[in-house]
Parts: structure tokens; C-alpha cells; sequence
């Protein structure tokens, strides 16, 4: 995965940084919410799950086919909630010490963090409505 965001509002392509705290990444060009969606390391984790939006962690790996089922809807999710949720995911194989830290035995688990803290987990491959469902509440939406 790149670290690089299309624009829903205008097709511009954008690197992701980190953005200044308290903000989410916006384009570049018309200032657009992106959808945040990135990797993320031993080394990175920490930093990554610290956001002014709700954090959804996939902890994943390449030869994981349940895993490859998730990816797409993450993706999707990641641009219907743009501005509202961050999307990071993990590869348990090259990144053991996170997966240690938090227990993950089983593959694709999703822990939703806020304010840098673990609020939720799920484990397995969920449908996008189910997963949606789960993550209202943690959007402000209805």
C-alpha cells in the first residue's frame, strides 16, 4: 500500500503526512476532507492510533484470504468517511511486536482505538453493513 490519497471532491492526488494535531489530512488543492488510510510499523503504531478521529487498525498479513476480503471494504469505508475515521493497517508478520502487545492471535482483527486507547476489537472478516453498524457510533452519525 501507498501512503497516497485521491480526492473524492476533486481527483487530486495527495501524499499523506501527518497532519498538524487536532486535524485530519485535506487536499491540497480544493481542502476537501481525504480519506486517511495508511501502513503503519512497530516503529509507527503508536503515533498512528494518536488522531482527532476514530482509529481502525486492521491487523493483517499477505497470505491471509480473509484478509484480502477486508482490504477493499476498509478502503471504502476510509473515503465514505473522510474527515471522520482513520484507517491503518498493520502486517502481523513483519510487525510482531504490536500484534504481541495487543494479543492478536487471530487474523484479520480490527481494533478501533480513540484518543490513543483501544475502545473496541473485532475479529474475522465482517461484511461492510456490519462493520458500518459497529462504527456508528464511533462516527457521530445516526
Amino acid at each position: 500500500m501507498n501512503d497516497v490519497a485521491l480526492c473524492p471532491n476533486c481527483g487530486a492526488k495527495n501524499r499523506l503526512g501527518t497532519p498538524p494535531a487536532g486535524q485530519v489530512p485535506v487536499c491540497g488543492r480544493c481542502a476537501g476532507p481525504l480519506p486517511w488510510l495508511l501502513s503503519a510499523t512497530d516503529a509507527t503504531f503508536d503515533t498512528e492510533v494518536q488522531a482527532s478521529v476514530p482509529v481502525l487498525v486492521d491487523f493483517w498479513a499477505a497470505w491471509c484470504g480473509p484478509c484480502r476480503v477486508v482490504a477493499p471494504v476498509l478502503e471504502d469505508l476510509a473515503r465514505e468517511h473522510a474527515g471522520k475515521l482513520k484507517v491503518v493497517k498493520l502486517d502481523v508478520d513483519h510487525n510482531p511486536a504490536v500484534s504481541r502487545r495487543y494479543a492478536v492471535r487471530s487474523i484479520p482483527t480490527l481494533m478501533l482505538f480513540q484518543d490513543g486507547r483501544p475502545a473496541e476489537t473485532w475479529v474475522g472478516a465482517l461484511s461492510r453493513p456490519a462493520l458500518s453498524a459497529r462504527l456508528t457510533p464511533y462516527l457521530g452519525e445516526a
